[in-house]
């Protein structure tokens, strides 16, 4: 964990990643930064504009050149930490990585601890704390929609919304505490209908990030989508055909798939990570009972869950049933509403191309308000299941217009936020005494102000850096 102490040393780290490429960089941070740089440089950089980059040797202490480089350098108040900061551009050779780290270090740097670099960048004021979190989303973001969401609370979109909030319960907290001053003369500054509006207005505003933490979680994490159903439904094929490649094997004999396979699927910027599980049947050797017990904790931590019938006129067995058809496979589902009612459940009816009746759709709505025929070989209805998972993650969020949560402390935070609100809310409207609502109105700014930084501890700071790379 960082020592917030530490702040006035000179530190140093690779930024890139570990081994070898065509490149690496090693920045350097702190009131020495430049002038230790041109120690071990053919150059001396101090005094040189800021944003210049300088072409260099850097030589060992016999004098032997370990690498020409480019260095780049940026001033105080100028730079991401707000501190001197030189950047070394040298081969991405380990061994050349490490002999100029070295020379940093016997020079005078220390090795940054993970995340410091960032952390002297919300010490130094050029970041708020909602915005240094952001920045570890965004090297670990894995699709568009994942780095669009840090891209903007990096830029500063969560902080302001956050401040106007927080500015209009200080200017409601001040009203209120204004009159507990003159609280003798029995004076009332505030209108409480007006504070009672502003409160709902923020209480709804509040209640509308907390509830997006949802969307921005999976979204950040991935959404967990199990595949399930009997042997021989045509799991394993829709798996390959979501994919678009051949990733499990299909084959006409129950029991293939005994194990798990997970796969992620990107559907328009969403990350999903499908889970192939075992048929589940009765009367399974030990093998494939191992994997259909996998199959159902696999349900347990999904999302969302595709329950997978056959939908042709002969159907197959399945565990517990004379065959798993669509008819038969909703019973199923129905269970498996009643035992997690917080998951997302789809009933597919595959292999809709081998059917020789025609559809009812009456019949079928019946069977389930969630039901999506398919044929998983031949590729129909497949964009309709594409469609349908993306629309079961956006619900009515949208995400190019709104703010959405994704960082579970900041989630923490806004549901205090809304509590404290909400407790406010029933004060005045219970006419209870204003150093109570006061004292509410003043939790929940804490609250907020937690998030952006203006309110925090050395061990919160700590604990939130320490989670960053070494180098950021």
């Amino acid at each position: 964990m960082i020592n917030i102490g530490q702040q006035n040393d000179t530190i140093c780290a690779l930024s890139t990643a570990n081994g070898i490429g065509a490149i690496g960089l090693i920045r350097i941070s702190g009131k020495e930064a430049i002038s230790i740089v041109s120690k071990m440089a053919s150059k001396n950089l101090v005094g040189k504009e800021s944003h210049t980059a300088h072409f260099a040797t850097i030589k060992n202490k016999v004098g032997e050149i370990i690498d020409e480089v480019l260095i780049t350098i940026f001033s105080e108040g100028k730079s991401f930490t707000g501190e001197e900061i030189a950047e070394i551009g040298c081969h991405g050779s380990p061994f050349i990585q490490q002999q100029i780290i070295q020379l940093l270090l016997d020079n005078g740097c220390r090795m940054a601890e993970p995340g410091e670099f960032t952390m002297r960048a919300f010490m130094n004021g050029k970041m708020d704390l909602s915005q240094a979190e952001a920045v570890a989303d965004l090297i670990a973001s894995q699709s568009r929609n994942a780095h669009n969401i840090a891209m903007k609370q990096m830029r500063g979109g969560f902080s302001n919304e956050l401040k106007d909030i927080r500015e209009k319960l200080i200017n409601f907290a001040s009203l209120i505490e204004l009159e507990l001053d003159f609280g003798e003369e029995d004076v009332q500054f505030a209108d409480r209908t007006q504070l009672n509006k502003m409160v709902n207005d923020v209480l709804l505003y509040i209640g509308r990030l907390a509830k997006s933490f949802e969307l921005g979680n999976a979204i950040k994490n991935g959404v967990p989508v199990a595949i399930v159903g009997a042997p021989n439904t045509g799991k394993s094929t829709l798996l390959n055909t979501l994919l678009g490649e051949d990733r499990a094997i299909v084959s006409n004999i129950e029991g293939t798939t005994r194990d798990v396979i997970e796969e992620t699927l990107n559907i328009n910027g969403i990350l999903f990570r499908l889970i192939d599980t075992a048929g589940i049947r009765e009367g399974a050797e030990t093998i494939e009972a191992m994997g259909i017990e996998r199959s159902l904790e696999k349900i347990k931590s999904a999302q969302i869950v595709l329950v997978m019938s056959d939908f042709s006129e002969e159907g197959s067995k399945a565990e517990g049933h004379a065959s798993m058809d669509t008819k038969t496979a909703t019973e199923w589902v129905e269970k498996l509403q009643e035992e997690y009612p917080e998951k997302k459940f789809l009933l597919i009816g595959n292999k809709s191309d081998l059917r020789k009746s025609s559809v009812n759709s009456t019949s079928i709505s019946s069977l389930s308000s969630t039901f999506q025929a398919i044929s998983a070989k031949e590729g129909k209805g497949i964009d309709e299941l594409r469609k349908w998972m993306e629309e079961q993650v956006l619900g009515n969020f949208d995400l190019a217009n709104e703010t959405i949560v994704s960082n579970v402390r900041h989630f923490d935070a806004l549901t205090k936020t809304e509590a404290s609100l909400q407790s406010a809310k029933e004060g005045l409207e219970a006419d209870v005494s204003s150093d109570f609502v006061a004292m509410d109105i003043r939790q929940a700014m804490y609250q907020l102000g937690s998030i952006t930084g203006d309110i925090s501890s050395d061990e919160i700071l700590g604990n939130i850096f320490s989670k960053f790379c070494i180098g950021k």
